[in-house]
């Protein structure tokens, strides 16, 4: 039986100059001919990005949408939820050609009017906490290898200087794929796993059926 995941990555490219962070995954992604996801905010999408950004794509990624400027959106007016997230939908869009299909809400902040005005799933993912420096990559191996299963999606940043998570993933993705797991981006996920991620007020960890896998709103 085939089994799937996704590393999905939050929060890049950066706007720091000389940091590659995102770069450097993609390096790693290539080395292993492999897709992922990543979830960009939009007001990082500047001239000086855009190269890493189809490059992502060249490599078989999908873009997807973080919000504009990752603010909380639950305490949004409903006009702010729909700018942050339009703005930057549009600014991919613009640049890669393709409008995202998935939504991740900027620290997993959500409500009920956010699903309202958003159309698209929202994703969630098993993380290792990799936002904290004190999370050495060692603990992020373990606790992404603890959560592994058939249609988990990861969740993980590149960030500025991240390099943790950098040498966490180039050790795990080795073992997975001897372990039989096929690496995929977030709609190939959905599909080979055969689950329809349009289900009303999902917020998605597992691309599975089994409801108790992800967190519900009501």
């Amino acid at each position: 039986m085939s089994k799937y995941l996704c590393l999905t990555f939050d929060d890049g490219p950066n706007n720091i100059p000389g940091d590659n962070t995102m770069n450097d995954m993609l390096d790693i992604l290539e080395k292993y001919d492999i897709p992922a996801s990543f979830f960009l905010i939009g007001n990082k999408i500047t001239e000086e990005n855009k190269k890493v950004i189809l490059r992502a794509v060249e490599l078989g990624c999908d873009i997807q949408n973080h919000s504009w400027s990752h603010g909380f959106m639950a305490q949004m007016t409903v006009q702010q939820i729909k700018e942050e997230y339009k703005k930057c939908d549009d600014a991919i869009t613009q640049l890669t050609g393709v409008r995202p299909t998935f939504f991740r809400p900027p620290y997993l902040n959500i409500s009920q009017t956010m699903y309202e005005c958003i159309s698209v799933p929202f994703i969630c993912g098993c993380g290792c906490n990799d936002w904290e420096p004190d999370k050495d990559a060692d603990y992020r191996y373990n606790v992404m290898k603890q959560v592994t299963q058939n249609g988990v999606l990861y969740l993980l940043h590149v960030s500025e200087g991240n390099k943790a998570t950098l040498d966490a993933v180039e050790r795990l993705i080795p073992e997975l794929k001897e372990q039989g797991y096929e690496f995929v981006n977030l709609p190939q996920l959905f599909e080979k796993c055969g689950v329809n991620p349009q289900k009303d007020h999902a917020l998605w960890s597992v691309a599975t059926n089994n409801e108790n896998e992800n967190i519900w709103q009501g």
